[in-house]
C-alpha cells in the first residue's frame, strides 16, 4: 500500500501547531500539540521579554507619577499575572488576548504581556479576530495617555509611537502566520501532485493492459479460429482422405504453434513492461497476401484486390491497424458465415489514406451463434480511432456482412 512520505524531519525546529498540521499521520486526539523545543524557546523569550517591559514600567511608575501606593501594587500584581498567563497563549490566544484589553488599560506594567498576547492572536487566528481585538486597544491607546500621561514624552508623541508599536506587532504575527499557511499550501500542492502522479501511472498500466488485452484477441482469436474449423473438419470427416487429414493435421500444428508463439510474447511484454517493439516483427500491411493464404488453406473463399502499389511505403502504425482489420474481418466471415465468398479491398495512397474494406456473401443456411461476437470489432473501432481514423461495419442488404475502415496516410513532406 502507498503511504505519503513523511514532510518533516526535524520535528523541533518547527513551531508545535505546525509540525501537527505537517505530518500526515499524526494522531488527533483533540488536545493541543505537545511543545517542541523551539516552542519553549520563543515561549520564555516572550515571558522574559514581558518581565523587563514590566520592570521597565514599574520603575517608571515608582519614580515619575504621584500614585497612591494601592494603585500601584495593583498595577504590578496585573503585570505579574499577565506574565505568568503568557505560558498559555498557545492554548488560549483569543481569550488571552481579550482578557488583556482591560488590563492592559489598568496596568501599565502588563503592557509587554499585551504585546505579546496580540501577536500570538495574529499568528493563530484569523484576521477578524485580530482586526476586533487590535482595533479595541488602538481605540483605547489615546484615552490611556490622557488618563496616564508618560513623564518622558509629550501626548502626542506617546500616542503616535504606542500606534505604531502596535500596528508593526499585529503585522509581524500576520506575515508569520502567512509564512506558515504558504508552507502548508505547498505541502498540499505535494501531496496532490504526488497523487496526481500515482492516478496518472495507474491509468498508463490501465491503457497498457488494455492494448496488450486487444493485441491479444487480435492475434489469437484468428489463429484459434483456424484450429477450430480444422479440428471440426476432422470430427465431423473421418473418412476423409489421408492428404486432407494429413494436410489439415499441418495446419493445426502451425496453427497451434503460431498461437503460442504469440502468446509467449504477450506474457513476455507483461512481464518486461516494455512496448511490443521488440521480439519478432508485428505484421504489416505487406504481410496481407500471406493472410489471404492462410485464410483459403482453412477452406474460405477469398479473393484479395489489393490497390496499393507500394505496400511498405505505408507507415508501420498504419499497416499494422489495416492487417488488424482484415484479419477480423476475415475470422468473423469463417465464424459467422462459413462458405460464403468474401472479398478484401485494400486502396489508397499517401494523402488520401488508407481504405479497407472486407464484405462476405450472406451464409448457406443457418449459422448458431458465437459466444463473445463483436468484441473485436469494438476493440478494432477503438484501435482505428486513437490512430485517427474510422471503422463502420454492418450487415448488408443482400444477407452478408461488411467492415470497412478508413486510416490517415500522411503525404509526402514537401
Amino acid at each position: 500500500m502507498h503511504t505519503a512520505p513523511r514532510l518533516v524531519r526535524r520535528t523541533w525546529l518547527l513551531p508545535s501547531a505546525l509540525v501537527a498540521e505537517l505530518e500526515p499521520d499524526a494522531e488527533r486526539s483533540g488536545r493541543p500539540p505537545r511543545r517542541t523545543a523551539r516552542d519553549w524557546a520563543v515561549d520564555f523569550t516572550c515571558f522574559l521579554l514581558a518581565v523587563v517591559v514590566g520592570l521597565v514600567a514599574a520603575e517608571s511608575l515608582g519614580t515619575g507619577e504621584d500614585l497612591p501606593r494601592a494603585l500601584l501594587v495593583t498595577d504590578q500584581l496585573l503585570g505579574v499575572l499577565s506574565c505568568a498567563a503568557l505560558w498559555v497563549r498557545r492554548r488560549r490566544p483569543l481569550g488571552l488576548a481579550v482578557a488583556m484589553v482591560p488590563v492592559g488599560f489598568l496596568s501599565d506594567t502588563a503592557g509587554g504581556a499585551c504585546m505579546v498576547a496580540l501577536f500570538t492572536l495574529a499568528v493563530h487566528r484569523p484576521f477578524r479576530y485580530v482586526a476586533f481585538v487590535g482595533g479595541a486597544d488602538l481605540a483605547l491607546i489615546p484615552l490611556f495617555f490622557w488618563l496616564r500621561p508618560e513623564p518622558d514624552l509629550a501626548y502626542p508623541a506617546a500616542v503616535v509611537f504606542t500606534v505604531i508599536l502596535t500596528v508593526a506587532v499585529i503585522g509581524w504575527g500576520m506575515f508569520v502566520r502567512s509564512k506558515r499557511q504558504l508552507m502548508l499550501s505547498l505541502r498540499d500542492r505535494a501531496r496532490r501532485a504526488e497523487t496526481e502522479a500515482r492516478l496518472r501511472a495507474e491509468q498508463a498500466q490501465r491503457l497498457a493492459r488494455e492494448a496488450i488485452a486487444r493485441e491479444m484477441h487480435d492475434v489469437l482469436a484468428h489463429r484459434l479460429t483456424l484450429l477450430s474449423v480444422h479440428a471440426g473438419a476432422l470430427e465431423f470427416r473421418p473418412d476423409a482422405p489421408r492428404e486432407e487429414i494429413a494436410r489439415a493435421a499441418g495446419v493445426i500444428r502451425e496453427s497451434a504453434h503460431e498461437a503460442l508463439q504469440d502468446l509467449r510474447e504477450i506474457i513476455g511484454v507483461l512481464r518486461a513492461g516494455e512496448s511490443d517493439d521488440g521480439g519478432r516483427p508485428q505484421p504489416t500491411l505487406g504481410a496481407l497476401d500471406a493472410l489471404v493464404a492462410e485464410s483459403r488453406e482453412a477452406g474460405l473463399k477469398v479473393t484479395l484486390d489489393q490497390r496499393v502499389t507500394d505496400p511498405g511505403a505505408v507507415p508501420a502504425s498504419v499497416g499494422r491497424t489495416a492487417y488488424r482489420i482484415a484479419q477480423e474481418g476475415l475470422t468473423n466471415a469463417r465464424k459467422h458465415a462459413p462458405g460464403a465468398e468474401t472479398e478484401v479491398t485494400v486502396a489508397g495512397g499517401p494523402g488520401e489514406g488508407l481504405t479497407v474494406v472486407v464484405r462476405n456473401a450472406a451464409p448457406d443456411g443457418d449459422v448458431p451463434p458465437v459466444p463473445g461476437s463483436g468484441q473485436g470489432l469494438i476493440g478494432l473501432t477503438e484501435r482505428a480511432t486513437l490512430t485517427g481514423g474510422r471503422l463502420a461495419h454492418g450487415p448488408r442488404d443482400d444477407g452478408g456482412f461488411e467492415v470497412r475502415g478508413w486510416l490517415p496516410w500522411p503525404g509526402a513532406a514537401r
